[in-house]
């Protein structure tokens, strides 16, 4: 293993995979977005062949200047350097077999690093609307975890996908495991969906109650959002659609005005302006 996940500053595990739980690409987006603002070197790579199905994840054809060359499907870990705090970052598309051998894999890495915090990021459709602020929903199974980051307990049964083996592993193995979800508006689920990977980027924040680079992640959100207002106002039953999602959120969100996410608010635009 790259001695360069060894020794590392108070660091965090932030791992995303596409596929199943990744809607609109918005959480993968999250881990492509803090190694591109903190600069990160990819440091390993977990090789495809034991656990992909080339003809559901195929290699991709991508341009490298005049020339094109063959992608093929891997999990790749980078290492991004954010002032007091370190990132591993673990990124790549869930693996179509041997999940309990990919997930070693996985718990490998993450024996080297000895993470302070392993983050697990997804994102789900939802019925929420785009003009809204996009719900970011984090859990946690380990009742420590939950006391220190102020986090829900999972009440969630049903099937899952890599993220939550690979998060149930952490767990097992003594890790301080964090889950964040991200909300999806169903009907804009094309991606990408910069507002929803923003809203996650906030909650990160919070959690590690530090400020994160956003680069220029806000324009694209407002573009993003700018954009989905202008078609929708093309088509009368998809503007009448939205305005009902409005009226029901605001009307549940009503109670939210006050409380926790006021004091979250002011605490973001502190750490924001201390800098």
């Amino acid at each position: 293993m790259d001695e360069s996940l060894r020794n590392l500053q108070r660091p965090v595990a932030l791992l995303a995979f596409e596929g199943w739980n990744d809607a609109a690409d918005a959480a993968t987006a999250v881990v492509a977005h803090v190694g591109l603002v903190y600069d990160a070197d990819v440091v390993y790579e977990i090789d495809g062949d034991d656990f992909y199905d080339y003809q559901q994840t195929r290699p991709r054809v991508v341009a490298e200047g005049e020339n094109r060359v063959i992608e093929w499907p891997s999990t790749t870990i980078g290492v991004a350097h954010a002032g007091d705090r370190d990132f591993v970052l673990i990124s790549g598309p869930e693996p179509n077999m041997r999940w309990r051998a990919y997930t070693q894999a996985i718990m490998t890495v993450l024996r080297s690093v000895q993470p302070e915090l392993v983050v697990v990021m997804g994102a789900m459709l939802t019925e929420e609307p785009h003009s809204r602020p996009l719900h970011v929903m984090a859990v946690s199974d380990d009742p420590r975890v939950r006391d220190q980051l102020g986090v829900q307990p999972s009440e969630y049964e049903g099937p899952t996908g890599i993220v939550g083996i690979v998060a149930d592993a952490c767990s097992r193995a003594g890790y301080s495991v964090v889950s964040v979800w991200g909300s999806v508006p169903h009907y804009v689920a094309n991606p990408p969906n910069p507002k929803a990977t923003l809203a996650m980027v906030r909650r990160l924040e919070d959690l590690l109650n530090k400020t994160l680079e956003l680069g220029d992640l806000p324009d694209l959100a407002a573009a993003w959002e700018r954009g989905v207002n202008q078609l929708a106002s093309d088509d009368p039953e998809v503007a009448e659609y939205v305005a009902r999602l409005e009226r029901n959120q605001d009307a549940s969100d009503l109670p939210e005005a006050t409380g926790e996410s006021i004091a979250a608010e002011f605490q973001r635009y502190f750490r924001r302006h201390e800098r």
